[in-house]
């Protein structure tokens, strides 16, 4: 008998449409940190802040500006006798706002022949790239604070040691001795930028890549073990004495800058200076985060392609634009440190 072939009618187009792919999103960590600052509209692009030194304060560097110098001996007071005045000292901070913005642009065709949903795909790109762009504003602004330590040196060139309670205790004794306060506070990630009271202690943001050499740190707490005590963010990962630590990918390490990688064991990017980690060390009040009154958070606008004008005639052209306004400034380097440390090359 002849064999009967059915053969099959090659598919026209032969995929099948999947589901849209998760894709990396960042969160945001050192925003729930910082002192908010509202300025109105219609004033300036610059903002002039200012303290009023204490007694014996300089403003020479981080630990000067938070010196107080009282002689008690030298406050007695003297019948008949008018004591001699004193002036106080004003050191003023001076800020400028800038304004970030990005810009997505797609056509007719593909807002009305394309399988996805461009427009809206785009306004999730908008919000989360302005997102990323705000934390790497505040990285800029926290990591280049004047308080530093270095793990295992002096300088960030002779960095040759992974983090230690050791030098945490250091920035302890720092801190303190500049009068910082613990952070009791934090701020809520939503827009309107409400506090949320936690158990008092110091924050340190580091990059994931720390995650090994915190867990192996004396006395350190897991979150599971954390018990009654909540965490501040779901990125938290621990806590060790006066320390909670948040990790974050964002923060990056500055490659090849530290000692002579050698036989340190830790890492390094081109296999002979040991990548430096800023460990950002934070307590309250530390910086500042400045914006316009009523507009915290960025805007998102869309330009649909079927609203044609004058430069574009035609409707051919949609834009989604994203854009806020800030400034972030140190208020007091005394109150915040920078570790800069090695991690452990796994």
């Amino acid at each position: 008998m002849a064999t009967q072939n059915y053969n099959t009618v090659a598919p026209r187009i032969g995929k099948i449409k999947g589901a849209v792919l998760k894709h990396a999103v960042a969160k945001e960590v050192l925003g729930i940190t910082g002192k908010q600052h509202n300025i109105d509209k219609n004033q300036s692009d610059t903002v002039s802040f200012r303290r009023w030194l204490p007694k014996g304060g300089s403003t020479t560097n981080s630990t000067t500006i938070n010196t107080i110098s009282v002689d008690a001996t030298a406050h007695l007071q003297q019948e008949g006798v008018t004591p001699e005045a004193d002036t106080i000292t004003p050191q003023d901070i001076s800020v400028q706002l800038n304004q970030y913005s990005c810009m997505y642009m797609y056509t007719d065709k593909t807002a009305d022949l394309y399988e996805d949903k461009i427009p809206d795909e785009m306004k999730i790109q908008c919000g989360e790239r302005m997102a990323v762009v705000r934390e790497m504003i505040r990285y800029g602004t926290l990591k280049g604070a004047t308080n530093k330590y270095y793990a295992g040196g002096t300088t960030r060139g002779t960095v040759d040691e992974v983090i230690s309670l050791n030098i945490l205790r250091n920035v302890s004794r720092g801190l303190s001795g500049n009068y910082a306060e613990m952070i009791t506070r934090m701020l809520s990630p939503s827009q309107d930028f409400n506090t949320t009271a936690i158990e008092a202690g110091y924050i340190v943001f580091a990059h994931t890549d720390a995650e090994h050499d915190i867990r192996e740190l004396p006395g350190y707490i897991p979150l599971a073990s954390y018990g009654q005590r909540k965490p501040i963010h779901p990125l938290e990962l621990g806590s060790v004495e006066r320390y909670r630590f948040i990790l974050s990918p964002l923060l990056a390490p500055i490659i090849d800058s530290g000692a002579a990688l050698g036989s340190t064991g830790l890492e390094s990017t081109g296999n002979s200076l040991i990548d430096v980690y800023p460990f950002i060390v934070v307590a309250e009040d530390a910086w500042g985060d400045v914006a316009l009154r009523g507009m915290r958070s960025f805007k998102i606008n869309h330009l649909p392609h079927n609203q044609p004008d004058k430069s574009d005639p035609g409707g051919q052209r949609g834009y989604l634009h994203a854009s806020f306004w800030s400034a972030m400034f140190m208020q007091n380097d005394g109150w915040a440190a920078v570790i800069e440390a090695g991690v452990t090359d796994l």
